[in-house]
């Protein structure tokens, strides 16, 4: 039987969006692998290691730091926890260059019974 083919009676439209979608694949593709590598080692990583309650007071909390440029100085937030998840102690606690990779165990005063504590923030001297 006969063939109908409405390309030689219409025309065909040029493809137009090839290109731009291999440009677009290759473009995202290399972003996404920058942004992988590039955030998969930032420049300070805290671990939350222990905390204990050694008074009604207080709260002692072991963490440790990984830090790419170890001879910057780091500012941590640690933050203290009651029942409710309400903060009741809050400190800012330094530590200076040297090592690339520290252990520290700090206390932090509370204004009331403590349950739990977390590193907040940490942050170069520079940022």
């Amino acid at each position: 039987m006969f063939e109908l083919d409405l390309s030689d009676r219409y025309g065909q439209r040029p493809v137009r969006w090839k290109p731009l979608a291999v440009v677009l694949l290759i473009v995202g593709t290399a972003w996404l692998t920058w942004s992988g590598l590039h955030h998969s080692r930032p420049e300070i990583r805290t671990t939350l290691i222990s905390f204990e309650i050694p008074s009604e007071r207080s709260l002692a909390m072991r963490y440790s730091i990984d830090r790419r440029t170890p001879s910057l100085e780091v500012t941590c937030t640690l933050v203290a926890y009651d029942i409710d998840k309400n903060i009741v102690g809050e400190i800012q606690d330094r530590t200076p260059g040297g090592r690339a990779r520290v252990e520290k165990t700090t206390v932090i005063p509370t204004r009331s019974s403590a349950v739990s504590g977390a590193v907040s923030r940490c942050r170069t001297g520079s940022q």
